[in-house]
């Protein structure tokens, strides 16, 4: 007969044992607490005030998305608002005291907004430079062709984009036309419910087994991406080439309109749906340009929400950067320059090269742009250990670049710790990463065009899915700590 084994109990030695083991765990939380850095998700953040904040500003960010579709129509809303908001051209002021708020228009596709600060120029400004412009397709010089009884434009794409991407997806017209007489003519067409769309057209299944089985640089070619623009013929039906004629026929009754109008006109091809919730809890925005709209139009609120500033403010919309940032309108051109030097110049009564030179050197900047999430689906080219993530808020890069930091600023560590300093006193979730792995690939910025000017600057924005598609992801708590960041950049970084 087996002898049933006696209960244990608890003595005061087990009940030692027990505290000392509770008091061992507090011991190493608080030391895990104090030595290890945890990027929580933004989401846990005063979630009963900030979730509404954050949908509220979201709901404005797609409402201007739906409205700016283009770089010129970035600029063009932007100074309307600006104007409304009591900012004045800079060039109005002959002098600019404490509190001014001024702004330039870059050849309506860039854009340079200040607030005068109270301490002395030479003390260094605080920037923001985003940029405005986004992947898309533009028509080439001479665009009009019939073939097949069908009309189509010829294009040339501008910027990273997956080909395939574009085909068969609703697509809108957007742009100037100068005609011949002088006058302008705007063009928006094809995001209204009752305005047409225009698209591309791509291969049946049926017959694609040879596209198929092609890289998918080469499914779509760049002489592919025509845009189908109309299929009624002109009614003479003894003339030549009436369905070319047919459309610039429209064009002519309905727009005034020729084909050699056409020749110097700017008019690009971008996604025809708006900005849409995704995820069924809408933690999520859909949309074309987040990058970079969803930085540079923070950069723009963040300003124009601040009154009485330290440091004078300034944020800088650029153009051209998908490209390279070339051309008059883009980061390279001395425009902004120029416009840093006259916010100085009108500040002094004797202004000078030297005090200029310095006072490029105190400045520091954000240069606000997008970087990939994480993305489960995709994980082979990213390192996960230093990438960010969806839903952790704004992202910090301290160098971006390719294959061994080519092409980067790098920004210095003393400047990238005053800004997380500045993050974590004000309670701002932020997080750092990469451009996907070392040799994978990688990206360049604006960062190292203001670097040049002796700036201080680092590279932060808000991580996209599905960057450069025509329906990027971002989420809107990201989107909204990018926008705290920048504010408190604004009215908190000193010297």
């Amino acid at each position: 007969m087996a002898i049933p084994t006696p209960r244990k109990t608890s003595t005061s030695r087990d009940l030692k044992s027990k505290k000392e083991t509770t008091a061992q765990s507090a011991a190493t939380k608080e030391l895990k607490k104090q030595l290890l850095k945890e990027y929580k998700n933004a989401w846990d953040l005063n979630p009963a005030d900030e979730h509404d904040f954050a949908f509220a500003f979201a709901e404005e960010y797609m409402a201007f998305l739906d409205q700016a579709r283009t770089e010129r129509e970035f600029v063009t809303l932007s100074v309307e608002t600006l104007e409304n908001m009591g900012f004045e051209p800079l060039q109005s002021k002959a002098k600019l005291v404490p509190g001014d708020k001024v702004y330039k228009n870059i050849r309506n596709k860039g854009l340079a907004i200040a607030v005068i600060g109270r301490q002395p120029a030479v003390t260094g400004f605080n920037l923001i430079g985003a940029h405005i412009d986004a992947p898309r397709i533009d028509l080439k010089a001479n665009p009009v062709y019939e073939d097949g009884d069908l009309v189509y434009f010829k294009t040339h794409y501008y910027g990273g984009i997956k080909k395939y991407q574009w085909t068969a997806i609703p697509l809108s017209l957007h742009g100037v036309v100068h005609r011949a007489d002088g006058s302008l003519l705007t063009i928006s067409i094809g995001d209204r419910a009752d305005e047409p769309v225009l698209t591309i057209t791509d291969l049946l299944p049926h017959l694609g087994s040879e596209q198929m089985s092609k890289k998918a640089t080469e499914v779509i070619r760049g002489e592919d991406l025509n845009v189908l623009i109309s299929g009624i013929p002109f009614s003479d039906t003894e003339t030549g080439g009436r369905f070319k004629l047919g459309l610039l026929n429209l064009l002519k009754e309905k727009y005034d309109l020729t084909e050699a109008d056409l020749v110097t006109a700017e008019l690009e091809i971008v996604p025809a749906f708006p900005a849409r919730d995704v995820g069924l809890d809408r933690s999520m925005i859909g949309a074309y340009a987040h990058d970079d709209r969803s930085c540079s139009f923070p950069a723009l609120v963040a300003l124009t929400s601040v009154d009485r500033l330290e440091q004078t403010g300034v944020t800088f919309l650029f153009d051209k950067e998908e490209i390279g940032s070339e051309g008059n309108t883009g980061a390279k051109s001395k425009v902004y320059e120029h416009f840093i030097y006259e916010l100085y110049a009108k500040q002094e009564d004797q202004p000078n090269q030297l005090d200029f030179y310095r006072l490029l050197e105190n400045s520091r900047m954000l240069s606000g742009d997008v970087t990939n999430a994480f993305d489960p689906t995709f994980a082979s080219v990213s390192d996960p250990r230093n990438n960010a993530y969806m839903g952790r808020g704004i992202n910090y890069m301290k160098f971006g670049g390719s294959r061994g930091k080519a092409g980067t600023s790098d920004a210095n560590s003393e400047f990238y710790a005053s800004i997380i300093n500045l993050m974590e006193e004000n309670k701002i979730a932020w997080q750092t990463g990469e451009l996907g792995k070392v040799d994978a690939g990688g990206g360049g910025t604006i960062a190292g065009y203001m670097a040049n000017l002796g700036i201080e600057v680092i590279d932060c924005g808000v991580p996209v899915l599905s960057m450069h598609s025509p329906f990027e992801i971002i989420s809107k708590i990201d989107l909204y700590h990018t926008f705290l960041a920048y504010k408190v950049f604004f009215q908190k970084m000193a010297r």
